[in-house]
């Protein structure tokens, strides 16, 4: 062991077996262990979690800007309606129950204008009927003398056994359920407080109307700073679900009979499932439409509810190519001289399906009606009918003698190709399942016309097409 001093510093080194020195670093005491420790614990919890906190958070904003301005709204809303608690003439017209116009921000306040709708309109009646049968009851109640108990707690359990059944029924549930639950609140408040307040009358005044500011505020500010039309989303979402189904039906064939499968067509072939996922969505969002009032092309009384039948007349579509997706992962692998026999007519299928669903994109996001909407549908059917005939003309090998097997191959000529039924089984369901895929597909366009006619869609201009005809 030698050691030598260097810039000040004592360097110690050891001889090791090949006759080289090593240096030799003395270890570190307990507490620069701890403190060590401690830094890189800091480091790694508060710093790296903070960022990652910060980096989650930007990326919440800037996949969707809405949540944003979602997010200002409610703040402003907040701040106008707390001027009424902090100014004293306001403070003093509404009373100690200021801070309920500030509850009625926070509980009814939503992101779409519907939702915003549903909730004032909801808490507005709610509460208006509440608080009138609340003082009526408190009156009788009065009246009745010593029963004055009685007469108050056997209200409050009829009415909200009432008001809490009618919670079940599914089409009172889908949009008063808000509405019934207030209810509730209101009358339990009104009825049970009037018997130990004296000016029942003026408590429910003052309430109603701290609401009534609460609720305008938020629609004010919903409607005229950046609103969010629950309908436009609807909207915007069927007609989404249409291109992607057009998307996936091009590439399940595409990948089954080209065998030409990359990231980008892998990602058009799942966009069925979306659709198959949005049932829910398309609801909610139908039943807040009702509630918004006319915007765009959208008028009061637009026909949100055949929204949802196109819908589910995407869905059976869907379910088509989810079985047809499962056709294409099967172990049995159909030879290729089968899938040439039967490539052609079912590409000029799926190519004639794609163009449909495409067409009514095209026909929900102008609303406007299509006016080759038959001619694509007549070519459709004709390419089912002549698919209908390639499967027809399939020859299968039968259990007959190779003698008379023989016979037919010679009379037939040598373009026939006999094949066992096992190799023409996964084509064949694959070929009926585009086939009833067509029959769903028309099933939509029926529906997307109804909507159409409801809807008073615009007819599309022929002459501009007969004008480009004609150059």
């Amino acid at each position: 062991m030698a050691s030598k001093e260097q810039a000040g510093k004592l360097e110690w080194r050891i001889s090791v077996d090949n006759g080289t020195t090593e240096r030799l670093v003395p270890t570190s005491g307990p507490s620069k262990r701890i403190f060590l420790w401690l830094k890189g614990l800091v480091v790694k919890v508060i710093v790296e979690q903070n960022a990652k906190s910060m980096r989650n958070f930007w990326k919440i904003g800037a996949d969707d800007p809405a949540k944003i301005v979602h997010c200002l709204k409610v703040g402003l809303a907040l701040s106008l309606v707390s001027i009424f608690y902090y100014m004293r003439p306001l403070y003093d017209g509404v009373g100690g129950n200021a801070m309920w116009a500030i509850m009625t921000v926070v509980v009814v306040f939503e992101s779409n204008v519907g939702a915003t709708f549903s909730k004032c309109v909801n808490r507005v009646v709610a509460t208006i009927l509440a608080g009138s049968l609340g003082i009526g009851v408190h009156w009788v109640a009065i009246q009745s003398g010593k029963a004055e108990i009685f007469v108050t707690a056997c209200s409050v359990f009829l009415f909200a056994f009432a008001a809490t059944y009618s919670r079940f029924v599914p089409s009172f549930k889908a949009r008063f359920d808000y509405g019934a639950m207030i209810f509730i609140l209101t009358f339990s408040l009104v009825s049970v407080g009037g018997y130990r307040v004296d000016k029942v009358v003026d408590m429910a005044q003052q309430r109603a109307s701290t609401i009534a500011i609460g609720t305008s505020i938020c629609i004010i500010i919903t409607v005229f700073l950046c609103p969010i039309w629950a309908g436009s989303q609807l909207h915007r979402l069927v007609q989404l679900n249409f291109v992607k189904l057009a998307d996936s039906l091009d590439g399940c064939l595409a990948v089954y009979f080209s065998e030409n499968e990359d990231e980008e067509t892998n990602m058009k072939l799942q966009g069925f499932k979306c659709v198959l996922n949005s049932k829910g969505t398309e609801e909610a969002m139908a039943n807040l439409a009702r509630w918004e009032p006319a915007h765009g092309s959208f008028n009061f009384r637009h026909p949100w509810q055949q929204y949802v039948k196109i819908g589910a007349a995407m869905r059976r579509c869907a379910y088509c190519l989810e079985n047809l997706s499962i056709c294409m992962n099967i172990e049995t692998e159909a030879p290729d001289q089968v899938k040439k026999h039967f490539g052609e007519a079912c590409m000029k299928l799926s190519l004639a399906a794609s163009k449909i669903l495409r067409e009514l994109a095209d026909m929900i996001k102008n609303t406007r009606k299509s006016s080759k909407m038959d001619y694509l549908v007549f070519d459709m059917n004709s390419a089912v009918q002549e698919l209908q005939e390639t499967l027809k003309t399939v020859p299968i090998e039968t259990n007959k003698p190779e003698e008379d097997v023989k016979s037919e191959e010679d009379n037939k000529g040598d373009s026939i190709m006999l094949m066992g039924l096992h190799e023409v089984l996964p084509v064949a369901t694959l070929v009926l399942l585009l086939i009833e895929n067509a029959a769903r597909i028309q099933t939509t366009v029926e529906a997307v016309d109804e909507l159409a006619n409801l809807a008073d869609f615009k007819q599309d201009s022929k002459k501009k097409a007969v004008g480009n005809n004609a150059k």
